[in-house]
This record gives C-alpha cells, sequence and structure tokens, in this order.
C-alpha cells in the first residue's frame, strides 16, 4: 500500500504530485506469494487434498470477482479525464483473469490482481505434486530447482527483441518469471521443519535471490532497467520469514496482538481494494488542495476501510457457504508428519 500510494501513483500519474515521503520498493506483491507457498505447504496435510484445494479457491476467487465489479462500478462512476475508463469488455476480461495471456488487449482494472491466477495455479501446481510421485521425498528438492533453474534460462530468450508472440503468451501466462518466490516459500518450510539442511537451503534461496533480481530487468526505450533496490528488499523478506518460521513462538503484548490479528485477518481484502480506487482518492483530494501526506494516510484508510468490509461482506460468508460440503475439520489428518507443521 506505502509502495502503490507514493510511489506507483506518481509514475503511473504524473499529474500527481510528487509525495512528501516515497516508499519506491516492490516488495508487498512478491512476500505474498512467498508467504502463500509457505502456509500452502503447512495446510496442505489438513485433511484431504480435495478440501485443501477448494479451501484456497473459496478463500481467494469470490472477493476478487467481487473487488474486479466494485472496482469497475467505481471507476465508471468517478471518472478522471485522461485516466483509464474501462469497459463492459474490460470488465469481462479481468474477471476471467486474462490480463497475462494478453496484456495488450486486455488492461488490469486494478493492477494489484495480478498476483491472484499465479495463487491459484499455485495451490492447484501444490495439491498435483503432493498428490503424485514428485511431491514427496528429495524428488520435490529436485523439482524446486528445476523451477528456478528454467525460467533463468529462458530469460534471454523473453527479453530478446522481436519476441515471439506464442511464446511471451506461454511464459507470462504461467507467470514463468515468479516461481522463484513460490520456491521460497516452500525451501522456507522445508527448512523450518529440517527437511533442508542450513547449507542446501542456503543456496537454493540464494539462487531464488538472484533470480528476483534478473526478473525485475524490464526493457524500456533506453534498454534493460533493472530495480536492485526491490530486489534487495525481497531479499531482506524472504530472510525475515525464514528466521521467524524457524523461530519459536515470541511472545507478544496483547493489544499488539489484536491489532495485528485484525489486520492479518482483512489483508487479502485490503489487497484488492486499495489500489484503483485509492488513486482516485488522491487525484480528487490533490484537485481540492489536500497536502499530500492527508492524500496519502486518506489512501491508506480508504483501503483498509474497503477491504475490512469486502472481507465482512464477501469473503467470510463466500467462504462459509462454499465450504459447507466439507465436514468441519476436514477429517483425519494425511501423515504422520502433520504434527511438525502446525501454524506458528
Amino acid at each position: 500500500m506505502l509502495y502503490h500510494s507514493t510511489s506507483l501513483s506518481v509514475f503511473l500519474h504524473p499529474e500527481l504530485e510528487p509525495r512528501t515521503f516515497e516508499f519506491p520498493y516492490q516488495v508487498g506483491a512478491s512476500l505474498l506469494l512467498v508467504v502463500s507457498a509457505y502456509f500452502a505447504c503447512v495446510t496442505i496435510r489438513r485433511g484431504s487434498l480435495l478440501r485443501y484445494w477448494w479451501g484456497r479457491v473459496a478463500r481467494l476467487l469470490p472477493s476478487f470477482l467481487a473487488a474486479v465489479v466494485i472496482s469497475y462500478y467505481v471507476l465508471r462512476a468517478f471518472p478522471i479525464e485522461g485516466w483509464f475508463f474501462p469497459l463492459p469488455e474490460d470488465l469481462r476480461a479481468n474477471l476471467l483473469m486474462l490480463w497475462h495471456w494478453k496484456p495488450q488487449f486486455y488492461p488490469f482494472i486494478d493492477g494489484s490482481h495480478w498476483t491472484v491466477p499465479l495463487q491459484l495455479m499455485g495451490f492447484t501446481v501444490a495439491a498435483l505434486l503432493y498428490r503424485g510421485w514428485w511431491g514427496h521425498g528429495r524428488r520435490i528438492v529436485i523439482v524446486l530447482w528445476v523451477a528456478v533453474l528454467v525460467p533463468l534460462a529462458q530469460w534471454p530468450i523473453r527479453i530478446a527483441e522481436p519476441i515471439d508472440e506464442t511464446y511471451r503468451t506461454v511464459v507470462d501466462g504461467v507467470g514463468m518469471h515468479r516461481w522463484h518466490l513460490f520456491v521460497a516459500g516452500v525451501a522456507i518450510w522445508m527448512w523450518s521443519v529440517k527437511r533442508l539442511t542450513t547449507p542446501h537451503f542456503a543456496a537454493l534461496l540464494a539462487l531464488c535471490m538472484a533470480a528476483q533480481e534478473v526478473h525485475n530487468y524490464t526493457r524500456t526505450p533506453e534498454g534493460l532497467l533493472a530495480d536492485t533496490g526491490s530486489s534487495v528488499a525481497v531479499a531482506i523478506g524472504m530472510c525475515l520469514i525464514a528466521l521467524v518460521a524457524r523461530s519459536p513462538d515470541m511472545a507478544m503484548p496483547q493489544p499488539a496482538r489484536r491489532a495485528i490479528s485484525w489486520f492479518a485477518g482483512i489483508s487479502y481484502g485490503t489487497f484488492l481494494m486499495h489500489q484503483a480506487i485509492g488513486y482516485i482518492v488522491l487525484r480528487k483530494l490533490q484537485d481540492v488542495g489536500v497536502d499530500t501526506i492527508t492524500q496519502t494516510l486518506a489512501m491508506l484508510v480508504t483501503g483498509t476501510l474497503l477491504g475490512w468490509m469486502l472481507t465482512r461482506v464477501v469473503e467470510q460468508p463466500a467462504h462459509k457457504l462454499l465450504m459447507k460440503p466439507f465436514k468441519q475439520g476436514g477429517g483425519a489428518p494425511r501423515t504422520r508428519e502433520t504434527k511438525t507443521v502446525g501454524p506458528r
């Protein structure tokens, strides 16, 4: 939220005044994928695989669909000259998550939503791997290394000019340049339960960090542009997640625990709702002379309130309804290792 409100907002809309405070590092969405992969490992052994997979879909999809529709109508209700004005065909394309496949034809209604199809694909692959031969023993380690090395090997082809459009559609559509983030999350879990030695874990995590830097290069008219600052910030975030996962539980004052738990509970809704609508908040407040610090605070508060509403009105009721076919608790644990995989 800080990156979107203080940095990307001005980059996408240069008519917005520069912020008094700027957070220029793209870390939130990348670390979201790392954490998602980690908790996929934590939860996949609880109950049946179908319950695990359907639970992830029931949690992600209804809120995403509602957020797309709400953002679509807000952008149409409060149009700003020169800004993106979504049409009905844009709504359909966003509901179907077509952006990665054909970005030149299907613009985002809200740019934050790019992680949703990758998370859904990641959870599906996790279930298939766990069910199959490659998801167990040392074989999963081979899968992790391949999932990082293959995208790195093909990256020179991806950024070459000209590029075959069919090839680009496939590699971008499956999010190949983000696979290392899922690998990092799985590796952190394996290290936290001592299924990876520290040297092996360090080597794999270092490769994921290198992949983050390589995949952060973008082609501009001036040539390749790096974002090393964001890559370093993501690397630091990976290390912090790993240390927290491996460390004993920490005592925390009750007020802080309640506040963090509350925000964690609405974080997905906030992630879905804060960006596109927040930019309208910034512009409308600037037009009436509000200072940039107040503009930023207003965007953060608006995103949080909308995230809370989406969680209470859509995410929680939809998840409860969609999970009714499954018994509470999801049945007996699948393996004897489940006891080592509890939430931290």
